[in-house]
C-alpha cells in the first residue's frame, strides 16, 4: 500500500501593500519531488482552496524542469475544510512568509494537527511552516509543540529578511513560549530537526533534507 501525504499551503499573497508574499516555491516543490519519487500520494490543501500565490521572491532564476508538475499542483487546491484526516498517513507544511497570517488558528490545521499527533502520524513542517503549529492543543489541552524537539525560521533569520517588524509574532519565539525545544543553526544552514515522527527543517535551504527525512519516518 503506497502512503499518502496532506501538503498544507499558504493563501496568503501580501503582508501590505508594499510586501507581496505567498508560498515559497522550494519550500513546496522540493518536497513534493520528493514524496512522488517514493511513491507518496500527495495531496495539496489550503484554507480557502483554489490557486495558490508564490513569493516572488522565491522565483528568482530557472526553476528546474523535475518542478513542472508541483507547480501545476499550485493551480487549483482543495479546501482544508473538506479533508478526511483519517485518509492521510502524515502531513506536511511548507513556508514563505504568507503561512504567518493564515495558518495560525486555522480550526481545520488545527484539528487536523492533533489528530495526526495523537495518532502517531508523520508531522513535517520547513522554515515558516511550523506558524500552523501556533496554539494548537491536543485533547489533553497541552500544547502541540510542548517539549518537541523542533527547529523553523529563526528570530535572527527573520531580523535579516528585514520583514520581522511585519510579522504577526517572531516565530521561533512564540513556539519557545509554547514550550518547544527550539534547536537553531546559524542563518540560512541547511539544519533539520528529528522528533520521532516530528520532523522541521530551518529555512529554505533544509527543505530537501527536511523531505528526506519525513519519508524515513513515513516508511517506519
Amino acid at each position: 500500500m503506497s502512503k499518502s501525504v496532506l501538503m498544507v499551503v499558504t493563501n496568503t499573497d501580501k503582508i501590505d501593500a508594499d510586501h507581496p508574499t505567498g508560498l515559497w516555491l522550494s519550500e513546496f516543490a522540493e518536497p513534493y519531488v520528493e514524496f512522488k519519487k517514493n511513491n507518496i500520494e500527495v495531496t495539496v490543501v489550503s484554507p480557502k482552496g483554489g490557486g495558490i500565490p508564490l513569493d516572488p521572491n522565491s522565483l528568482e532564476g530557472e526553476q528546474p524542469s523535475e518542478w513542472k508538475e508541483a507547480e501545476e499542483k499550485l493551480l487549483q487546491t482543495e479546501q482544508l475544510s473538506s479533508v478526511v484526516f483519517d485518509h492521510f498517513d502524515g502531513v506536511f507544511l511548507p513556508g514563505g512568509h504568507g503561512t504567518m497570517f493564515d495558518l495560525p488558528n486555522e480550526p481545520h490545521l488545527q484539528d487536523g494537527l492533533a489528530h495526526f499527533a495523537e495518532n502517531n502520524k508523520v508531522i513535517g513542517a520547513v522554515c515558516h511552516g511550523p506558524a500552523g503549529f501556533v496554539d494548537v492543543e491536543l485533547s489533553d489541552g497541552t500544547f502541540l509543540v510542548k517539549n518537541k524537539k523542533m527547529t523553523a525560521f529563526t528570530d535572527e533569520e527573520e531580523k535579516e529578511t528585514g520583514l520581522d517588524s511585519f510579522m504577526p509574532f517572531l516565530l521561533q519565539s512564540k513556539l519557545e513560549e509554547q514550550g518547544a525545544h527550539f534547536v537553531a543553526q546559524g542563518n540560512w544552514a541547511d539544519h533539520v530537526v528529528k522528533d520521532g515522527k516530528f520532523i522541521t527543517g530551518q529555512n529554505p535551504q533544509s527543505s530537501q533534507k527536511t523531505a528526506e527525512a519525513f519519508v524515513q519516518a513515513l516508511g517506519k
